[in-house]
């Protein structure tokens, strides 16, 4: 099977990072490029097209990773905002404290034609194994 038949590495790159970076408890932080189709974040804190952002447990609300996208809920200067971050769109996962994390390369599933309807976007799941309380 060639790579572009198979499903992309990305999400499954990205939560064993994400669950690595907690076990050892740091702090998770991902780099967005928001130019890409269906980011939904602040644009007040967008700097050359891009937003990292803390997912660490404590700093989000109903996370929710899918081989699709990251969604949760958190808040910008005092106010509560809904983000949603296809997995296209995440350039890297790291830890605050050192930095050490992961940096995704291009895949050719991610350069697919885009919808021209923008995304639903459901209520995000309970992960299971991570209840944000």
């Amino acid at each position: 099977m060639e790579l572009e038949q198979m499903t992309p590495r990305r999400p499954y790159l990205f939560r064993a990072f994400y669950d690595w970076i907690l076990d050892n408890e740091l702090t998770p932080y991902i780099v967005v490029n928001t130019s890409k189709y269906g980011v939904i974040v602040p644009q007040e804190f967008i700097q050359n097209n891009q937003i990292v952002l803390n997912i660490a447990p404590h700093s989000v609300g109903q996370y929710c990773a899918t081989n699709e996208q990251v969604e949760f809920n958190a808040r910008f200067s005092g106010v509560p905002q809904h983000i949603v971050v296809p997995m296209a769109a995440i350039e890297a996962i790291y830890a605050r404290e050192n930095g050490i994390g992961m940096g995704f390369e291009d895949e050719p599933q991610y350069h697919q034609d885009q919808c021209e309807t923008p995304p639903q976007h459901p209520k995000p799941k309970t992960n299971p194994f991570r209840v944000v309380k």
